[in-house]
């Protein structure tokens, strides 16, 4: 999909570790509380989220999408319906309407902020949703305390975020809206979503950053340390 050098990928075991290494490990959504501090304490995370990934994978199908750019992973999102994302109980605007998927996680590295790779990921995850058929629509969570530049949280997208890419506030809270995205009314757009889509990847550019440590220090893994949750 789009130019070369520039292709929108399946999650799979096979490419799991191209999310960065902080995510990798990082059980956030797929645990609830209690089985996540536990999971944490024994050091089996990253166990841990390979088995969901496998598991959603299995009674499901594809659950994420991976963003390359140069054969360099630049983005991914995850997504699954809520039954299978136990870690969002715990917030004050749940449970997830029991027509929608939830789109849990959504990450850009910083070299490719502002170069629209966020709405390409979620144009992607709604291609997706459309062509399963059955899905009245996409829900989010997001951070009213939380900007483009960092996450205090950590895995909470802003909320700004997702208003700008076409979901409304669904439920309201002073910190953790639930935002929607209704599938009957993204059906009238679904030609410019695909053209968008290709459109976006073919213009992305990385910006240069400024290294953290020479190159030779930090190997591949360390050029995917933090990432902004946006």
């Amino acid at each position: 999909m789009g130019s070369s050098g520039r292709r929108i990928a399946r999650l799979t075991l096979d490419n799991l570790d191209d999310l960065p290494s902080t995510c990798r490990a990082c059980a956030f959504w797929e645990l609830d509380p209690v089985r996540r501090e536990r999971a944490a304490a024994a050091g089996e995370t990253a166990c841990e989220k390979e088995s969901w990934v496998s598991r959603v994978l299995l009674e499901w199908g594809s659950c994420g999408r991976l963003l390359y750019v140069d054969d360099e992973p630049a983005g991914y999102a995850m997504y699954a319906p809520a039954s299978f994302v136990p870690g969002a109980d715990a917030f004050p605007t749940s449970p997830v309407s029991e027509d929608a998927v939830l789109l849990s996680t959504l990450v850009v590295r910083p070299e490719y902020a502002g170069g629209g790779l966020g709405r390409v990921l979620v144009q992607a995850v709604v291609k997706d949703v459309l062509s399963r058929g059955g899905i009245r629509a996409i829900e989010v969570f997001g951070d009213r305390l939380a900007t483009a530049d960092g996450d205090p949280t950590g895995c909470v997208v802003p909320a700004d975020f997702w208003l700008r890419v076409g979901f409304k506030t669904h439920r309201s809270h002073v910190r953790y809206p639930r935002l929607r995205m209704d599938m009957r009314s993204v059906l009238t757009w679904r030609e410019e979503v695909e053209q968008a889509l290709e459109k976006l990847l073919h213009v992305v550019r990385p910006r240069p950053v400024t290294p953290v440590a020479p190159a030779a220090e930090r190997g591949r893994s360390g050029r995917r340390e933090g990432w902004p949750r946006s």
